[in-house]
């Protein structure tokens, strides 16, 4: 399934670094320079609040255009890392992993060979 996301730099996944030419990255380096007490609360927000960030800073970035499949690319962002890491926690073992996940083993291979994370 092809995602296509209108935006500034045509990407398949949402990443808001840009360099130094890219004419958003002095607005959003500056949206992100914080203080210590601020980088601490931000640490402490539940995963939502960081979500909802990214969204907005997202949309942010793309101004007027619109985006397309923006729910499956959220949830493709989120579900890689969290295969991934809790594979890692689990060392491997598939059926400890679906289990914390709370997905039947079944249900995780199907993920694996989605994201090519079948060894």
């Amino acid at each position: 399934m092809a995602h296509s996301m209108p935006s500034p730099t045509c990407h398949d996944s949402i990443d808001l670094s840009y360099s130094d030419d890219h004419p958003e990255s002095t607005a959003l380096h500056n949206a992100h320079a914080s203080s210590p007490l601020q980088l601490q609360n931000q640490l402490d927000a539940p995963l939502r609040a960081h979500v909802e960030r990214i969204v907005r800073e997202y949309f942010l970035v793309l101004g007027e255009e619109v985006p397309t499949n923006l729910y499956d690319l959220i949830l493709r962002e989120v579900e890689l890392p969290l295969l991934t890491v809790t594979l890692e926690q689990t060392r491997g073992n598939q059926s400890k992993c679906a289990q914390i996940l709370g997905l039947n083993r079944g249900t995780l291979r199907k993920k694996l060979k989605t994201y090519n994370l079948m060894s």
